[in-house]
């Protein structure tokens, strides 16, 4: 590939531009079904979108005493991870030899780079309420990505390999027992990756006024707003491709539609989970996510490895 076209791609499709728009659509239909759920009419289609562009012509506010160099630069990490690993993503289901070795692995690590944006923002702020935020982030992703990464073994494991095109060219690893359990772990986990209720507690607004983004304004919380809303759009995209790709890239356009409702249905998962359950603690937060969550990832594994 050559670097105009990198560079198309990150820009544009399927990098910045076509998922800052999938995300701030999917946020919309968040926002929507929420406020139907809480007896409200909710905001027009068009509304995040305004959010984002009202905040772009707000002035920036920098808190006296923090690093500002890393203040601005925290939001900008975000946008850029979330970024590239939708373009990863898309490029393999569209082209798959424009993968490459260890490709799985790369976008586990760009999955990470936008919770560490935000904890980096947060103690580069100097603020107290953002600095708790960054550290409730910090436990939580302690907490959430040992299963996750042990549910995206399984699919390692079934193929062999760690290249997104072997793992699409396979059949689907939720075919068997091992990779269901492995999938209905990562379905919990990126609830957490996300920061939705019940994990929320990085910004708890009613506890932390925003937390970690307490002291952000104009466009660096506009940028870190849209990487949310790219992140809600491109985990579950993350997660049918790898317990799903074979299914969707081999059969045509049922199984374009079947990966279509899988992703749907995580969204739909994702909203009820949001709208039906307490925030928890940190401390319950890890026990759960080490505890009853990480014994069914070894489990899944523990399939895999019998060819189950």
């Amino acid at each position: 590939m050559s670097l105009s076209a990198a560079i198309l791609h990150f820009l544009v499709f399927p990098g910045l531009l076509f998922t800052g728009v999938a995300g701030l659509l999917t946020s919309w239909v968040d926002r929507k079904v929420t406020a139907r759920v809480q007896m409200r009419v909710g905001p027009p289609l068009l509304q995040p979108f305004y959010d984002i562009a009202k905040l772009m012509i707000k002035e920036t506010l920098v808190p006296a005493g923090g690093s500002i160099g890393l203040f601005l630069f925290a939001p900008l990490l975000g946008l850029a991870a979330a970024t590239l690993a939708s373009m990863i993503l898309w490029l393999a289901l569209i082209d798959p030899a424009l993968t490459f070795v260890g490709d799985l692995i790369v976008l586990l690590y760009l999955l990470v780079m936008p919770a560490l944006g935000t904890v980096l923002g947060s103690f580069a702020s100097r603020n107290p309420l953002a600095s708790l935020g960054g550290s409730r982030e910090v436990k939580l992703m302690i907490a959430y990505e040992l299963p996750l990464v042990l549910a995206v073994l399984v699919p390692v494991i079934q193929t062999g390999s760690i290249r997104l095109a072997d793992i699409l060219a396979a059949p689907a690893a939720a075919a068997l027992p091992s990779g269901i359990l492995a999938l209905v772990v990562a379905a919990v986990c990126m609830q957490a990756k996300l920061t939705l209720v019940p994990f929320d507690m990085p910004e708890a607004e009613t506890e932390l006024s925003g937390g970690a983004y307490i002291e952000y304004s104009g466009p660096p919380l506009a940028m870190f707003k849209l990487t949310r809303a790219m992140m809600l759009f491109t985990m579950p995209v993350f997660l049918v491709v790898v317990f799903l790709g074979g299914a969707v890239t081999g059969g045509g356009w049922p199984g374009f539609a079947l990966g279509a409702g899988i992703w749907l249905l995580l969204i739909v998962v994702i909203i009820v989970i949001r709208n039906t359950t307490p925030r928890v603690r940190t401390d319950q937060a890890v026990k759960f996510f080490w505890g009853p969550v990480s014994v069914a990832a070894l489990a899944a594994c523990a399939l895999a490895w019998m060819g189950w």
